[in-house]
């Protein structure tokens, strides 16, 4: 009796998981939808572009923002391209806000040093103690930032010397805080783990943020590669350090206030995916929480706000997109009873055939990852081998999203941990600048991590999909079978991937790789790189 109560509980479970899984795919659709329609190209060489608005003749003044944490494979390039933007020095300011405790700290005061002899504003903020880590620095920038208007772009990204000019026009509108510009991909064709990062990323800008803005809804700052209003930092209560998502934070408390962004598809600013495994693991482990964070801190005043039901619906979506993984995980968990169940009970078979329609919508990532790539060429459909990868790699980070969950009530107060970055450039279709590349750096010990012991539960549930999945095929359950084997794929792909990696890396020490760090600042193409006065 009990355990018949436990499967019939467990039926019950996969056909709430289901749902839930059908909201969020079917919502994707819809994202695609409104995009595919509007037949937007910006990627394509025989795109338009948008029409930019005209320069004011009355320059704003702009503060350029650099936060850095120990990077100094990449510290120095982010320095130049900065410099090169092509603005009147007499209404730009440069900070670099560096946290580093390593050699970074030196060569960013050369770079810093080469530039201020070429006449350019551009100052070197050193904070020792990193409170409030990225936040806390951009804060600090900002009580001595001279700009109207505030551009920011992380270490890894290398903006267009354009950038300014084709943005500040917008801030015309009085109400609007921020625009926010494409990533495009330095490294898109390092490895295969950075094209598919790239086709990830290409997704969410290409139509998650494009058809968010087509639709009215709220959408966010990402981090990077955008320029604000200082006035609408300092009235959103500016930059806070209580999530791991500051960005997003902050758009949506601007956004709560009445502030609006704009979305600039056809502007692109190439940054370097990460290209270790373990990296991307921490880079979208910072993402879940923070994205779990800013739900559960701004979800109750957005649901209680004025706006239309359709943007809360749009802004809870968004906010609670990483709890697709943790749906996964307890699909997954529920699988092998999901099958006795339906053996036991036959009568269950109609009912869990809602849940195998609800399953439909398991198309949606492929369709809004074509959806994407569709935008940026003609011969799309040479993806698809790539994007159904993307589709199996992305089922594996489930766990690592559970434990990012888990750490928000046990952990309150987590470190940020950044992604590093290895100067990896490469020109790929979005036509990203080539610049210095580094193969003797990529192989060298410094940034590496070590490997997760995250990688052992990865394989035991990984292992766990798998035998749900030959139950499954034993009692004719097709749908279980085809699912769980795809979750099991997934788990497995990324442990045996973070494996390879740390056995790599082994290696690269035995042979002695990366023993010094030679970054010889004399070298330093700055005075090439200055725009004329």
């Amino acid at each position: 009796m009990v355990v018949d109560g436990a499967l019939m509980l467990a039926g019950a479970a996969y056909i709430v998981i289901t749902g839930l899984l059908f909201v969020f795919g079917a919502n994707l659709l819809v994202l695609s939808i409104l995009v595919w329609r509007r037949g937007a190209r910006p990627g394509r060489p025989d795109a338009q572009p948008d029409v930019d608005p005209p320069v004011p003749l009355d320059l704003p003044t702009v503060t350029v923002q650099l936060p850095i944490y120990n990077e100094l494979y990449v510290a120095q390039r982010v320095i130049e391209a900065a410099c090169a933007l092509d603005y009147p020095r007499d209404r730009l300011q440069i900070q670099v806000l560096d946290d580093s405790t390593d050699e970074t700290v030196e060569l960013v005061a050369t770079a810093v040093g080469v530039a201020r002899r070429n006449g350019v504003d551009i100052v070197h903020l050193h904070r020792r103690n990193r409170s409030g880590y990225k936040a806390g620095a951009l804060r600090a920038g900002l009580e001595v930032a001279t700009g109207e208007l505030v551009a920011l772009f992380d270490a890894d990204f290398v903006p267009p010397p354009d950038f300014l000019t084709r943005t500040v026009g917008h801030f015309a509108d009085p109400d609007l805080a921020f625009v926010q510009a494409r990533w495009g991909h330095l490294n898109r064709g390092f490895s295969t783990i950075t094209r598919l990062q790239s086709l990830a990323i290409d997704g969410h800008f290409l139509v998650e943020q494009a058809a968010r803005g087509l639709g009215g809804y709220w959408f966010n700052f990402n981090g990077t590669a955008g320029i604000w209003r200082a006035a609408a930092i300092t009235d959103a209560g500016g930059w806070t350090a209580d999530t791991l998502t500051e960005d997003l934070d902050l758009s949506y408390r601007a956004t709560l206030r009445g502030w609006h962004g704009v979305y600039k598809a056809d502007l692109v600013v190439p940054g370097e995916i990460p290209a270790h495994i373990s990296g991307f693991r921490r880079q979208q482990h910072r993402w879940a929480r923070g994205s779990l964070e800013c739900a559960r801190k701004l979800l109750p005043t957005i649901w209680r706000s004025g706006a239309r039901t359709a943007i809360k619906f749009q802004a809870t979506t968004h906010l609670l997109s990483y709890t697709i993984h943790l749906l996964l995980a307890a699909l997954v968990a529920v699988y092998p009873a999901v099958v006795l169940a339906g053996s036991r009970f036959p009568g269950l078979t109609t009912l869990y055939g809602v849940g195998y329609a609800f399953g439909v919508t398991s198309f949606a990532p492929a369709i809004f990852l074509i959806s994407s790539q569709r935008q940026l060429r003609a011969d799309w459909w040479r993806e698809l081998p790539r994007i159904a990868a993307v589709a199996v790699l992305g089922s594996g980070l489930m766990i690592n999203t559970v434990r990012a969950t888990i750490q928000i009530a046990t952990r309150p107060d987590p470190a940020f941990e950044r992604t590093a970055k290895f100067g990896l450039d490469a020109v790929d279709h979005d036509r990203g600048p080539r610049r210095r590349s580094s193969p003797a750096l990529w192989s060298a010990d410094r940034y590496h991590l070590d490997l997760d012991w995250i990688v052992a539960v990865e394989v035991l549930v990984g292992g766990y999909a798998i035998g749900a999945a030959a139950l499954a095929a034993t009692q004719g359950n097709w749908g279980v079978l085809v699912f769980a084997t795809m979750f099991g794929l997934g788990l497995l792909s990324i442990a045996g991937l973070s494996m390879l990696q740390a056995v790599s890396q082994v290696r690269g020490r035995g042979r002695g790789a990366g023993a010094g760090v030679n970054v010889d600042p004399s070298n330093s193409d700055l005075s090439s790189a200055m725009p004329p006065p």
